[in-house]
């Protein structure tokens, strides 16, 4: 039996990530009634636009779901008090203590996963009680480690440190990419990227047009002052290039980055002046597709590599 399969009660131990601007109701449910595990991004929801996301994805799927709660987030208090009223029973936290409010969701019957970037955060999760960690290597789109780990190289390494069930996460879209984290040492794996490029996405038409188009090294890692973030290199982080060859303070970067950058460039489609935000994986991204298409793909192809793994040799 599959460690995450069985945590869940799921089908396939897929996790759809929780980001900002792309996972609403819609998509969570989606892929939670194709087996997997959906998961509502509360990073870039009000606490009301919160509660009405979870109470739809209630009425849409049957299936377990979760709410993914970025803890840097200045109402986290209000948040978790809905997710607790709304009787969600998983939640994956991150950019954040785990200690904080572990104990306390625990305590509330609530399935815990700690999204780490290191080896020693991911004891850290741990060591609080968390039931479960993704680690997540430097490929990843949106906020990122700032130890630039890779996946390769970060998913045996966090392995060989902790004993609780490991979800690998980042650049992964495909059967593949699904396998070769598992063989590598995770129990499943968390896809952000591919679901961002789903029907059922919240994102904005413009950004899915975009993502299609990526090739690689169209992505980077920028403003590690503030809090590292990948970002599609367009005129707004050819800005943020400019001002780091001035020699910018923090605030000089803040003040640049203003406020809501993210939903202009994901939710509203402003390619030129938003922030937008996705994995080194778009490369390999080339069709919007709808969450059954995209689960029947990847699990088609990680039996077919399952297969072909047994004839390797040398």
């Amino acid at each position: 039996m599959n460690k995450i399969t069985q945590l869940f009660n799921i089908k396939y131990p897929i996790i759809q990530g929780g980001m900002i601007w792309n996972s609403g109701y819609k998509l969570a449910s989606a892929v939670s009634n194709a087996g997997g595990l959906g998961l509502i991004g509360a990073g870039s929801m009000y606490p009301d636009v919160l509660r009405e996301h979870i109470q739809k994805c209630k009425i849409a799927t049957d299936k377990p779901f979760g709410v993914n709660v970025p803890m840097l987030y200045p109402n986290i208090e209000e948040i978790i008090q809905i997710i607790i009223e709304e009787d969600v029973k998983i939640v994956f936290t991150s950019a954040g203590n785990p200690k904080t409010w572990t104990a306390y969701l625990k305590e509330k019957g609530i399935t815990v996963v700690h999204v780490v970037s290191s080896s020693k955060f991911a004891l850290k999760a741990q060591e609080a009680g968390v039931d479960a960690v993704v680690a997540e290597g430097f490929e990843a789109g949106g906020h990122n480690g700032r130890e630039e780990t890779t996946t390769l190289t970060l998913i045996p390494m966090v392995r060989e440190n902790i004993s609780i069930p490991l979800i690998a996460a980042g650049g992964i879209a495909t059967g593949r990419g699904m396998l070769a984290a598992m063989i590598l040492g995770a129990d499943g794996v968390q896809m952000g990227s591919r679901f961002a490029a789903s029907l059922e996405s919240s994102s904005h038409e413009n950004f899915k047009k975009t993502i299609l188009e990526l090739q690689e090294g169209d992505t980077q890692v920028t403003l590690k002052e503030l809090a590292p973030v990948r970002l599609i290199k367009n005129k707004f982080y050819n800005d943020i290039q400019e001002l780091y060859a001035k020699c910018p303070t923090p605030d000089e970067l803040k003040t640049l980055l203003g406020r809501a950058r993210a939903k202009r460039g994901m939710f509203e489609g402003d390619l030129v002046e938003g922030e937008l935000e996705i994995g080194q994986i778009a490369g390999l991204i080339h069709e919007i597709k709808s969450v059954n298409a995209i689960f029947e793909e990847v699990i088609t192809e990680f039996k077919v590599a399952a297969k072909e793994a047994q004839n390797l040799t040398f």
